[in-house]
């Protein structure tokens, strides 16, 4: 028995997960945002109520908005400002004497779904999130890939989208949280689909479900917004896939409930691979909103999945 707990940037779902995956008495309580203290007696009471089916020694799990820095601990969570800096292995494990194991949110719902989900016997799993925003996990033979600082299966960051000086507003660069603009991040999750529906329709305002709502009726409007979202989307999530040959994608996330969006969004990647295939590679998860406690609990089980991949220092040219 474990409690697990998934961290976001709204609330914390916290269950008992046992040896079979099953999940008990489950909750969910609002993140305290701000206060470090609050945060941790959240669990200390937690633990408290359910002392006696919890051996004294067993591990609090925790999937987290936030990459763990491997070599010094230190979580960046720009959702969560109480944790954000905070080396949150060593301080829980001393305010609450128990062993306490992190893994990223993306990382937990892509080794959850590659050990028990729709990736159950494939090698290489590319977890993919279409939520509030978007986020990824990656990983090969049971084991997530992560880099030298934790980071790993971010697809959402970076620049993609870049405004034309010949036609100034003609493409939605948007900024970003993490500090950039023009990430896939600002179009691709819930949130990023209104953004846009609101770039190509001055003055319109409408849910993500709305948009999917009015698509999946035919409404014109919604039908446009839809398309440039595949068209935005498809071409990078196509070049990940090029580049990590993942066997399939599962797909969660508040979007991912919406299973014509994702067959629409996996015709058109598929379409934009180098080796096309005619099976579908992104599936809508199978474990669904329990996908983040069950990767909290197998992260724990193995410590060896949050492997850093080597940093091989480039050789010098000659004569360098």
């Amino acid at each position: 028995m474990k409690l697990c707990a998934d961290v976001g940037g709204s609330f914390v779902d916290m269950g008992i997960v046992d040896g079979n995956g099953d999940v008990h008495f489950r909750t969910r309580t609002p993140t305290p945002l701000h206060d470090w203290a609050e945060f941790v007696d959240l669990f200390r009471r937690k633990l408290a109520e359910h002392a006696d089916i919890l051996a004294i020694d067993s591990p609090l799990c925790l999937a987290v908005a936030g990459l763990a820095d491997p070599d010094t601990g230190a979580l960046t969570s720009a959702n969560i400002p109480s944790l954000h800096g905070r080396a949150i292995v060593a301080d829980l494990t001393a305010a609450l004497r128990r062993p306490i194991s992190v893994i990223n949110d993306a990382d937990a719902f892509a080794l959850a779904e590659a050990t028990l989900g729709v990736g159950r016997g494939y090698r290489r799993v590319f977890g993919m999130i279409l939520g509030t925003g978007v986020g990824g996990g990656l990983v090969e033979d049971g084991e997530v890939l992560v880099g030298a600082h934790g980071i790993g299966g971010e697809w959402g960051h970076g620049a993609v989208l870049v405004a034309s000086p010949l036609a100034p507003g003609a493409v939605p660069v948007f900024a970003c949280g993490c500090g950039r603009t023009g990430c896939l991040d600002t179009i691709g999750g819930a949130r990023g689909l209104e953004r846009l529906h609101g770039f190509l329709h001055p003055g319109a305002v409408a849910t993500s479900s709305a948009i999917t709502g009015g698509w999946l009726a035919g409404d014109v409007a919604c039908s446009a917004t839809i398309d440039y979202y595949v068209a935005l989307l498809a071409g990078p999530i196509a070049m990940v896939m090029n580049s990590f040959p993942a066997e399939v994608v599962p797909v969660g996330g508040g979007l991912s409930n919406c299973r014509e969006l994702i067959a629409r969004l996996d015709e058109s990647v598929r379409a934009g691979m180098l080796e096309p295939t005619d099976q579908p590679v992104l599936v809508p998860t199978v474990l669904r909103d329990r996908a983040g406690l069950l990767g909290a609990a197998l992260g724990a089980e193995r410590p060896h999945a949050l492997r850093p991949v080597p940093h091989v220092p480039m050789p010098r040219a000659i004569g360098a």
